[in-house]
């Protein structure tokens, strides 16, 4: 990969912001052990079959309940490693039931999802690794899984690494989103675009379109509505996209813009949707906001929820801003009416 001579690596970049102040420098040192951790899990996917049967269920269950695979196992273990080498008081994973405590004198906390979208493993589909990285309390045992249940808006780092055709490093640091691409001769993450923003118009959704009879009637009628295309009440036709991997599902909305919806549903076991809170939607909630974008549970900021246990479900939407206060409006005024035509009001999904 060439590279412009003057283009800066992600440890100058961190170097140059954090200056001499002491909690930027410890950020800064997390930020650059995360990312040569996820440069290894990256050799580790590009190795496929070759590095063996990594898409193997271990018929075990993760802390979060879900099947926990080979290389989810082996991507813990590998940021888990790392860490040891960061000022970081405790980690909290997705892979282990309580949060891991590392050096006591570490003034921060990390939060990660080892491998998001670990179902993909076997067909080559993108997936990634989610962070979260704050101040340790100032009180209390920072290793208890208490330390981790506070507001999203306490963060002080976010991003996600997505394994996909190229590697890329999507970073906050509370001062807008950038963007760095892993150079394989280097293994460093060079800077390709700073101050990323959420496109605010596109003609794309993500969603389960199988779980539509599960969903609460409000889903139902937002996503009807953008089926119903040029001849509904947006007025405009509409792709549906749907990788079932978060991250990947956020990269192409921070490229392309649009909106993904893991709402909760009827289902047992679904109530509150699929995903984490502490792991994934408040890391990906203040990249969201960072950018121009916005995270929300349906009707509040992901970033104002405060966490009530380490692996606790939220239903998640995010995406560009409007479209995501669009949904929130749906959700909370009743069905959309406000929001429908006459014409779709009483009309289902597979309707003429």
């Amino acid at each position: 990969m060439r590279e412009a001579a003057n283009t800066p690596d992600l440890a100058s970049r961190l170097e140059t912001w954090a200056g001499t102040d002491p909690v930027r420098l410890d950020v800064a040192s997390t930020v650059n052990v995360l990312a040569r951790a996820c440069g290894e899990i990256a050799l580790l996917i590009a190795a496929g079959p070759l590095a063996g049967a990594m898409g193997a269920s271990l018929g075990a269950d993760n802390g979060g309940g879900d099947v926990q695979k080979e290389l989810d196992v082996r991507c813990d273990t590998i940021i888990r490693e790392a860490c040891k080498a960061a000022p970081v008081a405790a980690l909290a994973s997705e892979e282990a039931d309580v949060a891991i405590p590392l050096d006591p004198e570490g003034r921060l906390l990390v939060a990660v999802d080892p491998l998001d979208g670990s179902s993909n493993i076997d067909t080559d589909v993108s997936v990634g690794t989610v962070f979260s990285i704050r101040l340790r309390p100032e009180t209390g045992d920072p290793t208890a899984d208490a330390a981790f249940l506070r507001p999203g808006r306490e963060q002080l780092a976010a991003g996600y690494v997505v394994y996909g055709p190229h590697v890329a490093l999507m970073l906050t640091i509370g001062e807008g989103v950038d963007l760095y691409v892993l150079d394989p001769a280097r293994r460093r993450f060079m800077l390709v675009k700073a101050g990323v923003r959420v496109p605010e118009e596109a003609r794309e959704f993500a969603i389960n379109m199988s779980n539509y009879r599960h969903w609460d009637d409000r889903v139902r009628a937002y996503v009807d509505d953008l089926i119903a295309g040029r001849d509904g009440p947006r007025s405009n036709d509409y792709n549906m996209r749907w990788i079932a991997s978060m991250v990947a599902e956020a990269h192409r909305i921070f490229m392309r813009g649009g909106i993904y919806l893991y709402p909760g549903d009827d289902r047992k076991g679904y109530a509150a949707g699929r995903l984490r809170l502490v792991y994934e939607a408040a890391p990906i909630g203040m990249l969201m906001e960072q950018s121009g974008g916005r995270a929300s549970d349906g009707e509040t900021n992901v970033l104002d929820l405060v966490p009530e246990k380490l692996h606790q479900r939220v239903p998640l939407i995010f995406g560009s801003r409007l479209k995501v206060e669009r949904v929130e409006r749906y959700l909370t005024s009743g069905w959309g009416h406000s929001e429908r035509s006459p014409l779709f009001s009483n009309r289902g999904l597979l309707s003429a």
